[in-house]
């Protein structure tokens, strides 16, 4: 039995993956650099760049372009252990084809599917729930998502704010989106800090805020409705349901250490 550790990266899974093909070993985990220590005997492997690349161009000759994509997808979500879950089906591809992909009674197959459903859904829902502020000529927001989903909303905000310069910071991956008039490239971010709201930035908040307020009809005030359109588990990041002080706080890195969300639920940690 043994564990593979790798240094987090999709390069570095294909390398791991190159490895169990070709050795025909049957790993039971795999661990990413900082992780915690394993009763299994364990593999480092560095990333070979060139194998990884072999790798993937064979499958989506081997097998097809969209399962090619569907191991990329899956290697964004949070699904536990997904490294095991992806092994099983480029096996599975390399010598049934793309059949697999197709094969719903397929337990592991399913699994992957609904992390992938899950995943598109925060990708959609974040499409319209990121909230920017001006900071020193640059669109700045922050997100906490539970899926690496930042690689897939890059081109969005990229194309959208063509003409602007743009930062978005993933809490949870330690991530950062920068672009400049369309432009983009995704950078590591262990410790992101950015500088404090000029005023007008300040009176834009407020406004935004005294408008969210206004529009609601306290009459018909549903929380159970409201959660449904718009889950709490964002709400602690947009200008709308916190104050200047808490944002000034988060932007800064000064966030509260206690690791909740605004709801009072722990952050989700990085997968």
């Amino acid at each position: 039995m043994t564990a593979y550790r790798y240094d987090g990266t999709f390069a570095g899974f294909l390398t791991c993956v190159w490895d169990a093909l070709e050795s025909k070993t049957e790993p039971v985990e795999f661990l990413l650099p900082d992780g915690e220590a394993s009763l299994w005997e364990m593999q480092e492997l560095p990333t070979d760049r060139e194998k990884a690349r072999r790798l993937y161009t064979a499958l989506k000759i081997r097998v097809s372009p969209a399962f090619q994509k569907l191991i990329a997808r899956g290697f964004l979500t949070c699904l536990p252990q997904k490294e095991l879950d992806l092994l099983v089906l480029i096996r599975r591809g390399m010598k049934e084809g793309d059949r697999v992909r197709l094969d719903l009674s397929d337990p592991v197959m399913a699994r992957v599917n609904l992390a992938l459903t899950k995943m598109w859904t925060e990708w959609d829902h974040l499409k319209g729930f990121v909230r920017f502020s001006e900071l020193d000529g640059a669109l700045v927001g922050e997100i906490e998502p539970k899926n690496r989903v930042l690689p897939l909303l890059a081109s969005h905000f990229a194309a959208r704010y063509s003409g602007e310069r743009l930062v978005l910071y993933d809490r949870t991956h330690h991530e950062v989106l920068v672009s400049d008039r369309g432009q983009w490239k995704l950078l590591s971010a262990e410790d992101f800090r950015m500088g404090p709201a000029g005023a007008e930035e300040k009176a834009f908040r407020a406004m935004w805020r005294k408008y969210y307020q206004t529009i609601a009809i306290e009459e018909r005030i549903n929380p159970q409705c409201q959660s449904t359109h718009l889950p709490k588990r964002y709400r602690h990041v947009m200008t709308e349901f916190i104050t200047d002080e808490e944002m000034e706080k988060s932007l800064s890195g000064q966030a509260a250490p206690t690791g909740l969300l605004g709801d009072g639920r722990k952050k989700p940690q990085t997968p």
